[in-house]
């Protein structure tokens, strides 16, 4: 029996017979359900192994009979309840197949390379980190892989205090395993993968409250760039590092020093997009929708937007897309620099987990330093500061509640510029 992770972002976990079968043990269910997590995290990664390379010789061997597969993908998952994020991924799996009238089908037969791919990111820890993000370590050849899920459905993931305090303490945990070479920051609410910032919560704030929030959000999506101490002291942090690992180092470095990349399905808008503008790798889906919408609300990006997307797409542009608020689709935002990759609408998962297997291989002291001396040299620091200056600016303005009024009663909002 093992842990295989069969979710579109990696993240589903169940039980399964080792050869395919559809028949679950009672014995080991009963045992898992009185397990605690670190007896989970404990199962042997080589049984993981031999009953996913079981699983999918069935599969392929049974690929000329609809019957046989959806016996073979017909299996029985088993929740913990100490992982709430489980999901009963495997069934779409067998609704896909059902759906098939033939596995000649060209379109069946094309996607179960890309389904395999999935399955080899295997999953060794997944953990709770907060309520709205979960937190996972890819295995076996992936070992070195992680990746940070947001899921809060409710509010199709708009960054709320809880989540904000998730995210902080998951990218601090990651910068304290030294294991950790490259990060995944992926949604899994379909469709979307951060609405912004939620401005339900934000509307009950008072305005120093909201002033200490959207610092707090600048701090947090700096912390995955070499943003903390000055470049001096960050060297040394770093060189230390080299020679001696000890945690104390990373937190005093006040950055995230492994690579990071935004995997985007769907809307990432406001806050969402300065998240993803803080990674240092973008891969959207080509039904991808970007923007910052802020102007919209009388507020400017706050989190760093109008410091990071100038020195991506150029300043006229980012101009452009900021005084009016203009959402652009996945297509326009890799023609004009804003993500690295476009991909079909469903395989950004796909397309940034080969790039992080890439970036897996290289040298990993390589890669901080290569980090550090691109995002050392642009001196977004000085930047922060700025954008931090102007958002004060407009912290007491009548626009501002304004803005945040006609949101939550849906209605157009009369700006009368104070």
């Amino acid at each position: 029996m093992s842990l295989v992770p069969f979710g579109p972002n990696g993240t589903f976990v169940g039980i399964y017979d080792g050869y395919g079968g559809h028949q679950a043990s009672e014995f080991m269910s009963e045992r898992l359900h009185e397990t605690d997590l670190s007896d989970v995290n404990g199962m042997s990664v080589h049984m993981l192994d031999s009953s996913l390379l079981a699983l999918e010789r069935e599969y392929l061997q049974s690929a000329t009979n609809e019957e046989a597969t959806s016996r073979c993908l017909t299996t029985r998952s088993i929740g913990v309840p100490h992982i709430p994020s489980f999901v009963a991924g495997l069934e779409k799996m067998v609704a896909f197949a059902a759906a098939s009238k033939s596995l000649k089908n060209p379109k069946f037969q094309s996607s179960i390379s890309p389904l395999f791919r999935f399955q080899s990111a295997r999953t060794l820890l997944v953990q709770s980190v907060s309520e709205s993000v979960k937190l996972q370590k890819l295995a076996d050849s992936d070992s070195g892989i992680w990746e940070v899920n947001l899921e809060r459905p409710s509010s199709k993931n708009a960054i709320g205090r809880d989540m904000l305090r998730g995210l902080r303490h998951t990218l601090e945990s990651v910068n304290r395993d030294q294991t950790a070479k490259v990060l995944m920051i992926s949604s899994s609410v379909p469709k979307v993968f951060c609405a912004g910032a939620d401005l339900k919560e934000r509307k009950t704030m008072s305005p120093s409250e909201v002033r200490d929030f959207v610092n707090s959000l600048r701090s947090t999506f700096s912390y995955l760039e070499y943003q903390g101490l000055d470049s001096t002291k960050v060297l040394v942090c770093e060189c230390l590092l080299i020679l001696v690992s000890h945690p104390l180092l990373l937190l005093l470095s006040q950055a995230l020093c492994i690579p990071t990349i935004a995997v985007i399905e769907g809307a990432a808008l406001g806050g969402g997009l300065e998240l993803a503008l803080s990674c240092d790798l973008r891969i959207c889906g080509e039904n991808a929708l970007l923007g910052l919408p802020e102007t919209g609300l009388a507020i400017i990006p706050g989190a760093g937007g109008t410091q990071r997307l100038p020195r991506l797409v150029g300043k006229s542009t980012a101009k452009e897309l900021i005084f009016t608020g203009r959402i652009v689709g996945g297509k326009d935002a890799l023609s004009m620099g804003l993500v690295n990759h476009c991909v079909l609408a469903g395989e950004a998962h796909l397309k940034a987990l080969e790039t992080a297997r890439l970036i897996n291989q290289k040298g990993p002291v390589a890669i901080r330093m290569a980090k550090r001396a691109i995002d050392g040299g642009m001196e977004v620091d000085s930047g922060l500061v700025l954008e931090e200056e102007c958002y004060e600016q407009i912290m007491h303005t009548k626009d501002r509640l304004e803005g945040l009024a006609a949101f939550a009663e849906k209605r157009k909002p009369n700006y009368i510029g104070r």
